[in-house]
């Protein structure tokens, strides 16, 4: 199978899919002839024209606010936002309008777009534009959540999300953008809202998504050096959220580490910890669910000081092994 690169298939998914409906549209600052603030669509203003891949103005309000109109009156957009940390001057259209209009109209009308959005650390740029954001997303009724870890996951997902008819908000790691792997020539979806094991064990369950999957595996290696053999599960989908997965891995292992980029108060962790412990996976627990998440900090620009934020392979393979040490 080929391998591609992370943003070259995201690009694939919104290519193949704008020549096959005149109704997606892509939005955002410099996506068309600068190619994106990543390069993801570069390419795409020359196929489509700017009627269909249209630079906006520096407003993230204004560009949501236009999406959610746009996808009310039948068009499929995709809005991209720089960074994710700008999501913060979108709340009010994505979180206000997008997420609540199919109620409010009692059905009558649905908001089907995409909020695309780089987001973590890891590039050096600094507190206000490395922050991992998903969990605010996740309090909100009506929006999903998606974070792809890997090229094929990211095409199949994004192709879901289009002619989903909810607001999707895909958030996409930066430091995966260059990243490849194997990614299907064949038109396939990947439906939101399943989870996929990563790793296949018996010993210890490793929970995670986007770029603290790979990590993961790397520290399921590490551990399997041990002899101890971790499952990791990648979630893929926030929200809708893929309990049933979850729940049936922490019965086999009898033991959960939940890992995640974001820092620990209020992360998405929390949500995971409840559900295994709301469950009868409780019962086959033979040590309390744990989590290692980022550190309490803002992201700090110096490169050395941001690698120490968040979980490194080896302090998750610590944590795995952690369990047997009991």
């Amino acid at each position: 199978m080929r391998e591609i690169t992370y943003a070259q298939a995201i690009r694939e998914a919104m290519c193949e899919e704008m020549r096959k409906d005149r109704r997606i549209i892509l939005m955002g600052e410099d996506v068309g002839v600068y190619g994106g603030a990543f390069g993801v669509s570069r390419g795409m203003v020359e196929e489509f024209g700017e009627a269909r891949v249209r630079d906006t103005p520096i407003s993230e309000l204004a560009v949501t606010g236009c999406a959610v109109g746009a996808a009310m009156t039948g068009l499929l957009p995709i809005v991209e936002i720089m960074f994710s940390d700008f999501i913060t001057l979108a709340m009010e259209p994505l979180v206000n309008q997008a997420a609540k209009n199919y109620f409010q109209f009692g059905a009558q009308r649905s908001v089907p777009m995409v909020l695309r959005a780089p987001g973590g650390s890891g590039t050096g740029a600094a507190a206000q534009h490395s922050q991992s954001v998903e969990s605010w997303l996740c309090n909100v009724p009506g929006l999903k959540v998606v974070i792809p870890s890997t090229p094929a996951d990211a095409k199949g997902l994004l192709k879901s999300a289009i002619y989903d008819p909810n607001p999707v908000v895909f958030l996409e790691q930066k430091l995966l953008y260059k990243t490849t792997g194997p990614v299907p020539e064949d038109d396939y979806r990947i439906p939101l809202g399943q989870a996929d094991v990563k790793r296949a064990g018996q010993d210890v369950t490793i929970i995670t998504y986007g770029r603290m999957v790979g990590r993961c595996l790397e520290a399921a290696a590490m551990a399997a050096g041990a002899g101890i053999d971790a499952e990791v599960i990648d979630l893929r989908t926030l929200v809708p959220l893929d309990r049933e997965t979850l729940i049936q891995s922490a019965k086999k292992t009898g033991r959960v580490l939940i890992v995640h980029e974001a820092p620990l108060t209020g992360g998405f962790g929390g949500e995971i910890a409840a559900t295994i412990a709301e469950s009868d996976a409780f019962y086959c627990l033979t040590a309390p669910v744990k989590r290692l998440a980022g550190m309490e900090v803002p992201i700090p620009h110096n490169k050395r000081l941001e690698s120490l934020v968040v979980p490194s392979a080896e302090q998750i393979a610590a944590g795995v092994c952690g369990f047997l040490r009991r």
